[in-house]
């Protein structure tokens, strides 16, 4: 049985790779590749997801009191932040894709 600590531990590590992947997204959609930016928002949806899945692990086993919480509420509380501002990247990544696609078509190249 996995401990309170191992599967927190867990949710930062999914959610951290998530974040990341968002925003390297960001930064790939900026320079104009769209196709490594989609790319990037899969993975981060993917690593997302495992994050998500190990917290609903957490609340079922917690619920059943199959887990010990022993001096862990910080390490949980930074978990769900972590999962909550994963989540919101997620959002402002692909909105800030969808600008960059609008502003790259809206661009007037090779003129002066």
């Amino acid at each position: 049985m996995e401990d309170f600590e191992t599967i927190l531990f867990q949710i930062i590590s999914y959610v951290g790779s998530a974040r990341s992947s968002y925003i390297e997204a960001i930064e790939q959609a900026r320079f104009g590749d769209f196709d490594k930016a989609d790319e990037l928002v899969k993975c981060g949806k993917e690593q997302f997801n495992e994050g998500h899945h190990a917290h609903m692990g957490l609340i079922q086993k917690s619920a059943a009191g199959e887990l010990q919480a022993e001096n862990c509420q910080m390490l949980l509380m930074h978990a769900e932040d972590q999962l909550m501002s994963a989540e919101a990247f997620g959002i402002l990544a692909e909105e800030f894709m969808e600008l960059y696609k609008i502003l790259k078509e809206k661009s007037i190249i090779g003129k002066a």
